[in-house]
């Protein structure tokens, strides 16, 4: 039996899948673009909404398609009765993310027809998810309190609205802009877990809405999208300044892993963690101080010192949730709002794969048995 010599990378590391122009990270500068425009630029300059624009449809809208885009959005944030109805049976203990996944999939009962050959439809579909899924992430998370869901408000604009359905009041400006730019951060990053199987879907010509049902479900794990999640319970357990150095001791010793530092990409500080970093000032400068922030940066003090030499700093995660926190968000919320943002990445991927689409089919490296004999269950 001749044997192929496949060399194996696990979790495909440095192995490429597709050919990409959305985003390019070059993780040794700590350099991230979206369609080649610099992410610090865009959260300066940019809107969450005309930066989705730029990654799916490939390039700025004019001042014309920006607003047709927004109203398009503002239309169609409300969510049928019967899916609203359903959410209501969802039990109360349930994680939001798992209801999202569950109300994502639920989407397709209605509006899939997969007629992926129409650009009407492609366009009616990046509408209504992006419209559609900070509604029922709100939605849940007042109706497991045993409250109805706030309608959304057509007169806020998007980060501002989704603030407002969860808070039930109007937010302050600048907290509607930070949220803003925390949407634009966590709008797209390469070929990440998410991603990948967002593609993996969408290659099978499915609808976006089981695509994007797929790609949540992914996003769920602690090693992806709820690592800010854990990076609060971290904090909370540290408790104060002076437990820092022996808790990470701890750590280095049984090399447990420190939540919010080390990526498989960028060897120097995530250039959003850097962004965040700043927005948390800004807010607890507004806002009133969060003494996590003074654990957060002895971590990353501590941290540096002992694990910099080999590139692991602090990721988008270590300070996504200090923020979130300030802006009166639960911690279970938080990876549900990441996937707000990065329904504009996987929808643009989503886009990119349909125009050249080969469905995914991997090889493997068998290191199983051969020849083994069927032994009859009055034998076994």
């Amino acid at each position: 039996m001749s044997v192929v010599c496949i060399e194996y990378k696990p979790g495909l590391e440095g192995v490429p899948a597709t050919q990409s122009s959305v985003s390019y990270v070059d993780g040794q500068q700590g350099i991230l673009e979206y369609r080649g425009i610099n992410i610090e630029k865009l959260a300066k300059e940019s809107s969450f909404l005309e930066t989705a624009y730029l990654l799916i449809w490939g390039n700025l809208p004019s001042k014309k398609e920006l607003e047709s885009f927004e109203q398009e959005i503002r239309d169609n944030r409300r969510i049928k009765y019967r899916i609203r109805d359903m959410m209501k049976c969802f039990p109360e203990t349930g994680h939001p993310m798992d209801a999202l996944q569950t109300s994502a999939a639920a989407l397709g009962l209605f509006y899939s027809r997969r007629a992926l050959d129409n650009p009407e439809y492609i366009r009616t579909a990046v509408v209504r998810l992006l419209a559609n899924i900070p509604t029922m992430v709100a939605a849940f998370e007042l109706m497991r309190k045993g409250d109805d869901p706030v309608k959304p408000r057509d007169d806020l604009d998007y980060a501002a609205n989704f603030l407002y359905m969860i808070n039930e009041k109007e937010p302050d400006p600048l907290a509607a802009k930070v949220f803003d730019i925390c949407l634009t951060l966590h709008a797209e990053h390469t070929i990440n877990a998410s991603t990948f199987s967002a593609m993996v879907t969408s290659s099978t010509l499915t609808d976006p809405y089981g695509v994007i049902a797929s790609a949540v479900g992914t996003l769920a794990g602690p090693l992806h999208g709820g690592a800010n999640e854990d990076v609060i319970s971290m904090l909370s357990e540290i408790g104060s300044v002076e437990n820092v150095r022996p808790y990470l001791e701890k750590c280095f010793e049984t090399k447990a892993k420190i939540m919010g530092f080390g990526h498989r990409v960028y060897k120097v500080k995530d250039p959003r963690a850097v962004i965040l970093q700043a927005l948390a000032v800004e807010l607890f400068e507004k806002f009133g101080y969060d003494k996590y922030y003074e654990i957060a940066l002895e971590i990353e003090k501590v941290v540096e010192e002992r694990l910099g030499h080999k590139g692991i700093y602090p990721n988008v995660d270590f300070y996504s949730g200090l923020v979130y926190r300030k802006l009166g968000i639960s911690s279970d919320l938080f990876t549900p709002i990441f996937a707000i943002a990065r329904v504009a990445g996987w929808l643009a991927h989503w886009k990119e794969q349909l125009a050249v689409n080969r469905i995914f089919r991997p090889t493997q490296i068998y290191t199983g048995s051969h020849n083994v004999d069927y032994t009859p269950a009055e034998k076994r």
